[in-house]
């Protein structure tokens, strides 16, 4: 986590953003971007080609600069290949390959008109929930409206000088990745992208070499070759795979588009991108944003975007991912189970290039156990500066704070009241209430969205078999076979229960019967040994409440199962 100022990527970035920007196009707003494939669901390392302009563009905003972030929607991209367990899809969405992801039908059961569409929503819905705010471009919009007809034939007319530049990258054999190991096996699935930068460079017509691609008028697909242009004319001609050939004049033609590594540096020049972050997929000679950078001046008359290149963003614990079964979680399923401000945070804490992972499973707990230490921090005023500014962009934007829970109480908590409760409001308010009896909770608003998060959490991410069901009888032949030491220690707890009944109370109650049965003061340090007695205190607790040996925090689970019913199954009223 930074530690400082100096440790602030996201100023550092901004000054130089704002600096870079006054250079090339003094008093004009500052240009941000990202670019997402709506090719199959939108992973969370897609996020960080989101969220890292974002958090660079929102700082810029705050300095009072005008900063447009656009997130350009490659929706013209052929559909490459089926992806594996989206639900409403099967093997025949095969034969859409090679079409434009906009002609490619939804999911069976989508309410959206294409694929594209339909994980273009899911996205945009999250990135409303995150307060992203951007300018989304259609490539299917631009490209088919005529946007980019003089840059194609600008293109069309300078393909020679292209063609000689890709050349230079042919030729070379790409040098081994750097070994930046992925942190996870989820990581190896996120590091294919959206694909588009693996798509031709335009090469290997007998005819020559042309930088733009039609989508064929009989079969829709991009399984086309150019056979022939004319320079004054632009008369284009083509055939497909399909057997269909067709001769059309290019000045008036919207059906096509350049190939993706001349397509990136066009739109850089187009929108007069300052900024935009590449992923390690970009980082070697002959890639995409390699070869852009030498396509965007010569050709286009552009600049190449500074910006980092992002590492990866691994998951931990992935269990039941509704989205994305067989692939990686979407934003979406995280935001399930955090809040907006955990799930920034995560991105603003850590400097692009450095790779982290984003917890699904029991690291959640620890997750929300550091942000709310950050924030009592902060509102006390010692936290360093470098935190209170990632804590400052995770917590809100420009435009304000982002909605956050009234009453925060832990997330590990909530969660355990949850597991209990199966959501059954009426009993989750109860026992939250009893917390603290000092300040009893009016109502499960005062605790949402948290609450809402926490038992998502324990639906979709704790197996059946981990869940918690208290007993519904007292397990008689445990009761039965205890010896003196485990019947007075809880006679000890039965004792204390009424005046000890609270969070704190408890917590403290339970620490200290085995020190008194030690002898010892019940606000004694604990020794190794009177550790020892504790845990086996406790395993005594969890075995006569739930039927297993450990469990959620006892405390809290003796709330939750009431005074009453705890007197019962430690057979205290017998």
């Amino acid at each position: 986590m930074a530690g400082s100022t100096e440790t602030d990527w996201v100023s550092r970035f901004a000054d130089d953003v704002i600096a870079e920007s006054e250079r090339r196009a003094p008093g004009k707003p500052v240009v941000v971007a990202s670019g997402l494939s709506p090719s199959g669901p939108i992973h969370l390392g897609n996020l960080r080609e989101v969220m890292t302009p974002h958090l660079v563009a929102d700082e810029i905003r705050r300095r009072g600069h005008e900063v447009r972030h656009l997130i350009s929607w490659d929706d013209y991209d052929r559909y490459r290949k089926v992806p594996n367990g989206v639900e409403g899809v099967d093997e025949s969405w095969a034969e859409h390959i090679g079409k434009p992801l906009t002609s490619v039908p939804a999911p069976a059961g989508s309410p959206y008109p294409s694929w594209a569409e339909h994980f273009k929503a899911q996205m945009s819905a999250s990135l409303a929930e995150l307060g992203v705010e951007y300018d989304g471009i259609s490539q299917t919009a631009q490209y088919t409206s005529g946007a980019y007809r003089e840059q194609v034939l600008h293109a069309m007319r300078h393909r020679a000088d292209i063609d000689a530049i890709l050349e230079q990258y042919r030729t070379k054999k790409a040098p081994a990745k750097q070994s930046q190991k992925p942190v996870d096996d989820a990581e190896l699935a996120a590091e294919e992208g959206s694909g588009a930068a693996e798509e031709d460079d335009g090469s290997g017509s007998g005819a020559g070499y042309f930088p733009y691609k039609p989508y064929c008028g009989q079969c829709g697909k991009d399984l086309t070759t150019v056979t022939a242009y004319d320079e004054e004319t632009t008369e284009l001609t083509y055939t497909c795979v399909c057997g269909h050939r067709e001769t059309v004049l290019l000045s008036e033609f919207n059906r096509g588009k350049l190939v993706w590594k001349v397509d990136w540096p066009m739109r850089w020049a187009y929108e007069g991108v300052v900024f935009e972050p590449s992923g390690v997929d970009h980082s070697s000679p002959g890639s995409s944003f390699q070869v852009g950078g030498q396509i965007v001046g010569p050709i286009f008359g552009g600049q190449q975007p500074i910006g980092p290149m992002y590492a990866f963003v691994g998951i931990s614990g992935m269990a039941k991912m509704s989205s994305s079964k067989g692939g990686v979680p979407v934003p979406a399923d995280a935001l399930r189970i955090m809040e907006p401000q955990i799930l920034r945070w995560l991105y603003a804490r850590r400097r692009p290039n450095q790779s982290f992972k984003i917890a699904f499973d029991q690291e959640i707990q620890r997750l929300y156990d550091e942000w709310d230490a950050l924030t009592r921090k902060v509102d006390e005023g010692s936290a360093l500066p470098g935190d209170v500014a990632a804590y400052a962009r995770a917590a809100g934007t420009a435009a304000g704070e982002l909605p956050r829970t009234p009453r925060p109480l832990p997330y590990r908590t909530l969660a355990s009241v949850a597991d209990i409760t199966a959501g059954a409001e009426q009993q989750t308010l109860r026992i939250l209430s009893e917390l603290d009896p000092d300040r009893p909770l009016a109502s499960l608003d005062e605790v949402r969205p948290r609450l809402d998060r926490a038992e998502a959490w324990i639906s979709s991410q704790v197996p059946a078999e981990q869940r918690t069901v208290v007993r519904a009888e007292p397990d008689t032949a445990r009761l039965a076979a205890l010896d003196d030491g485990e019947r007075g220690a809880l006679k000890l707890l039965a004792d204390g229960l009424g005046s000890h009944w609270s969070l704190d109370g408890l917590t403290t109650l339970v620490y200290a019967v085995p020190k008194v049965q030690a002898g010892l003061a019940p606000d004694a340090k604990p020794t190794p040994e009177l550790k020892v007695a504790q845990r086996s205190f406790f395993a005594l607790l969890y075995e006569l409440l739930v039927g297993r040996d450990t469990g959620p925090r006892l405390p809290t689970l003796l709330l939750a199962v009431g005074q009453d019913r705890v007197r019962t199954l430690l057979g205290a009223d017998a």
